[in-house]
């Protein structure tokens, strides 16, 4: 049975960083994409960032472009994501996905494996 459990989420004044990190386990993601979508309240899912297979292409979305960084483990079959300068508009739950595919996407829909979220908090 394929997991995704993410791991480093919690409350952070704004300027802060934060690092979360999603272990995979059940089958290796060495040869797909990752990504990280976020979800606030009231909200719909949106897109954070995504990482190509090899970790050669990364994607951002443009409100965190610059202040976030994606990357990851392949022999730990682990993704990351490195938040820095947060603000009170990125509070939101954090899920990390995988994909069957090699490229990245900006689409939920292109991935097939999710975590159970971690709750990121940034007060003002």
């Amino acid at each position: 049975q394929v997991q995704l459990v993410e791991s480093g989420g919690g409350l952070v004044q704004a300027g802060g960083s934060l690092r979360l990190s999603c272990a995979a386990s059940g089958r290796t993601f060495s040869s797909y994409a990752r990504g990280w979508f976020r979800q606030a309240p009231g909200k719909e899912r949106e897109f954070v960032a995504a990482i190509n297979w090899s970790g050669g292409s990364t994607y951002y979305a443009d409100s965190v472009k610059g202040r976030f960084t994606i990357s990851r483990d392949n022999a730990k079959n682990t993704v990351y994501l490195q938040m820095n300068s947060l603000k009170p508009e990125d509070t939101a739950v954090y899920y990390c996905a995988a994909s069957n595919s090699r490229t990245g996407s900006y689409h939920y829909t292109s991935y097939d494996y999710w975590g159970q979220g971690t709750q990121v908090t940034v007060s003002s």
